[in-house]
């Protein structure tokens, strides 16, 4: 008799016109597939019943959320294996007839496939109702990624709990590491933004206070930090206490389209744009413009998309970021200079975020019972899913992260700034 294996690869095979990229083994020990290639554990009929009740990518994730399916060994170098099969058309949906319909029900019925939708998963999913990019739909938006637990980023982060790129200035010493990348990110964006004792920076999107603490701590600038996570909130308000600069930065729970004053020297927002939607996006450029004082600097450190997938996918959307949107960086950049504001110099991050995320990745899997003890086995299942697919995303350049600086110009229509990119690179540690 046909093992389950086997049965699903002629049916994979019949429905795409191409073999398994991957080998499967089923529940009832066979398997089927190229020897060699990373091997998919199907655990339960469940997995397949879950597939017929949610097709596609958002299906699969569920599955391996509630470990109905897995892989073994490499994660990413399984997800690698199949996007390079989507990407060279050998794995895409056929056009069966009658008879295939027929052959697949009868395979699904035989497998076990059949039956009623499976539960979602424990982990908790988005489910954001209202206007989208509201601002009570981008606070719930928010708060479902960030505010999972801060000692959930504790565990994962590095001691300044930066949550983006770092920025690795020497990736092959072995002394250095995420701290010390993370710092060197730090210093690189005050010194792009022109920090000065007194100097006022806003900090849009403040996270858990990194570049806030950082700016105020070495470069005595007065910050003023800005987050819809209350959890965010309550952390950097509790270590701005701690470090004595009561008096350097001010902590508000605040959207971006109500922040106050006028007259920055500064702004930035590090990965925060991504949260800020499409149609907004002209809006935010114009208030982030607004903010600054003539002659004031932008940084904006943010991701985009290659091709026509604006969004993180099925996944992102459902388990980690809802309603994000990312774009081509050169569509980013003409939306700055739709606002008024003068781009003048734009580096790319990509390598660093392949780094960063592994570096996060590895902390995951070291500390991996920490994690489940904290939050639950499914829950620290989406964040290695995620992990490894980021990771993969811009390995494979199908992502990209950028840092762009940009100047408000002066009331004469000109805009300061040096002459030459040295001083950002040429100091100690960078």
């Amino acid at each position: 008799m046909k093992g389950v294996a086997p049965r699903l690869a002629e049916a994979v095979q019949s429905y795409t016109g191409a073999a398994l990229p991957v080998r499967l083994r089923a529940w009832d020990g066979s398997e089927a597939g190229p020897d060699g290639a990373p091997v998919v554990v199907l655990r339960s009929p469940r997995a397949l019943r879950r597939l017929m009740w949610e097709p596609g990518e958002l299906g699969l994730a569920q599955a391996y959320i509630s470990d109905e399916l897995d892989v073994e060994g490499d994660l990413a170098a399984a997800l690698s294996t199949v996007w390079r099969s989507v990407r060279a058309r050998q794995v895409r949906p056929g056009r069966p007839g009658p008879r295939r319909h027929v052959t697949a029900a009868l395979t699904a019925l035989r497998c076990g496939a059949v039956g009623p939708r499976p539960p979602a998963p424990h982990a908790p999913q988005a489910r954001l109702r209202g206007r989208l990019h509201s601002t009570e739909r981008d606070r719930a938006a928010i708060s479902h990624h960030y505010d999972l637990s801060n000692d959930w980023y504790a565990l994962l982060m590095d001691e300044s709990m930066a949550y983006s790129c770092a920025y690795w200035t020497r990736p092959d010493d072995p002394s250095y590491g995420l701290a010390e990348a993370q710092r060197d990110k730090l210093e690189l964006i005050c010194r792009k933004l022109g920090l000065t004792p007194g100097a006022r920076l806003l900090d849009v999107g403040c996270g858990w206070g990194s570049l806030s603490l950082y700016a105020a701590r070495h470069f005595k600038a007065r910050v003023t930090a800005v987050t819809l996570s209350r959890e965010q909130r309550d952390f950097v308000t509790a270590r701005v206490h701690e470090e004595g600069l009561d008096d350097l930065v001010d902590v508000h729970l605040r959207h971006y389209r109500h922040i106050t004053g006028a007259d920055y020297d500064a702004v930035c927002a590090i990965e925060m744009g991504e949260h800020v939607g499409d149609a907004h996006y002209p809006d935010f450029a114009g208030r982030l413009h607004t903010l600054l004082r003539p002659g004031g600097r932008l940084l904006i450190q943010q991701m985009s998309r290659t091709g026509h997938a604006p969004g993180g996918g099925a996944f992102i959307e459902s388990y980690i970021a809802p309603d994000m949107h990312m774009r081509p960086l050169g569509e980013t950049v003409a939306l700055l200079e739709g606002a008024g504001l003068d781009v003048w110099a734009v580096e790319s991050l990509r390598e660093h975020y392949v780094r960063t995320i592994a570096a996060w990745h590895a902390t995951l899997e070291a500390r991996w019972a920490e994690f489940v003890a904290l939050a639950g086995q499914e829950t620290a299942r989406v964040w290695r899913l995620y992990l490894a697919g980021g990771g993969l995303a811009f390995a494979e350049r199908r992502m990209g992260v950028d840092q762009i600086l940009a100047v408000r110009p002066g009331t004469d229509g000109t805009a300061t700034m040096p002459a030459t990119l040295s001083d950002w690179y040429q100091q100690k540690g960078m």
